[in-house]
């Protein structure tokens, strides 16, 4: 496929979060952003709605956000631009970005590699300016890239797909033939239940009533669904639980659940957040000798590997995206997903 680039355009509708209240959230016309001479410009093609983007909306957030600052951090394009001192990469290259906008190379969970970890790190859409646009400035360190056969409306969602890859299979311990719970439909619940049943596991996904269209997708990827008490399916084998429970809602309650429905030295895996204090006794936790595991963004090597599974067809997003609006639609697209009426959003800039 032959890429054209769009023709130079000085301003591009944008959707901006411009204030911590509830609501502050517009498109306005902002100005092509210069570039740094270890950046690429990228024209995005397709950037995803994330639940941390309808958080910024409804201010419900609890990580601090440069204000004025345009959302989106699930995204690809194409590189129209290079910095003088970027090496490996040339325009019109099809590529997906990380998160890790700004770090400090001299810190040390960068210099191990987990500089999505170094507490000074700053990301798209809340740190400096995101994708729902059509230009975003990009350090060249965080491009991967993309595949001929993988369209940029599934590769921008390589972002949530290395967020469940983390919380699966790098900070649970499954092994094939165990019995997962996952709590939370949203995106990155249905990922992690998806990404588990990859990884061998028979794998249940709970939800509330009106989470029956989510569930529904859930489904397709092979999941037993759950409206309600998870416990009986948990301790259907042996009376002990189930092997791992991966929180993907983030609520008090949910970690509660967790801790009452997994088995005598089983794992929880916590991927969602939660402001809420967690008000309940959590020695269960010490009693039943059960491992509590936070994870955290993702790094390169996940990136590599979501793609290749992402490209070979191993992993497939498709029956999670919901439908794709142009930017200047984002309330549109933002209210399917907070309703629940469909997973995943996808916009593309105009």
């Amino acid at each position: 496929m032959t890429y054209h680039p769009a023709s130079p355009t000085m301003k591009s509708a944008a959707v901006v979060n411009y204030a911590p209240e509830k609501g502050s959230v517009e498109v306005r016309e902002i100005e092509k952003p210069t570039i740094g001479p270890d950046d690429v410009l990228l024209e995005v093609a397709n950037v995803g709605v994330c639940g941390s983007d309808l958080h910024q909306w409804t201010a419900d957030h609890s990580w601090p956000v440069n204000y004025p600052v345009v959302l989106g951090h699930e995204f690809g394009g194409h590189i129209v631009e290079v910095g003088k001192e970027v090496e490996h990469w040339k325009e019109g290259d099809r590529v997906v970005s990380e998160t890790a906008a700004i770090i400090s190379k001299d810190n040390p969970m960068t210099r191990r590699g987990l500089y999505n970890l170094d507490p000074t790190r700053k990301g798209f859409g809340y740190g400096v300016n995101g994708a729902m646009t059509k230009y975003v400035r990009v350090p060249s360190r965080i491009l991967h890239h993309v595949p001929d056969q993988l369209p940029f409306e599934q590769a921008c969602l390589t972002e949530p797909c290395c967020v469940a890859y983390n919380a699966v299979v790098k900070n649970a311990r499954i092994e094939p033939g165990d019995r997962v719970i996952v709590l939370g439909p949203g995106t990155i619940g249905i990922l992690c239940a998806a990404m588990a049943r990859l990884c061998g596991a028979e794998v249940a996904i709970v939800g509330l009533p009106q989470d029956a269209h989510r569930l529904e997708i859930a489904k397709q990827y092979g999941c037993e669904v759950i409206i309600g008490d998870a416990k009986p399916w948990a301790q259907q084998r042996d009376g002990l639980g189930c092997d791992g429970v991966i929180d993907a809602a983030g609520a008090s309650v949910t970690l509660k659940i967790a801790l009452d429905i997994v088995r005598p030295a089983g794992w929880i895996s916590k991927v969602g957040w939660g402001p809420q204090p967690l008000g309940f006794n959590i020695d269960p936790l010490v009693q039943k000798n059960i491992t509590l595991q936070g994870s955290f963004s993702h790094n390169w090597p996940i990136w590599e590997r979501v793609i290749a599974l992402l490209s070979s067809g191993q992993f497939d997003v498709k029956p999670i995206i919901g439908g794709v609006w142009p930017v200047t639609e984002w309330h549109e697209a933002f209210e399917k997903m907070h309703k629940g009426e469909v997973v995943k959003s996808v916009l593309r800039p105009v």
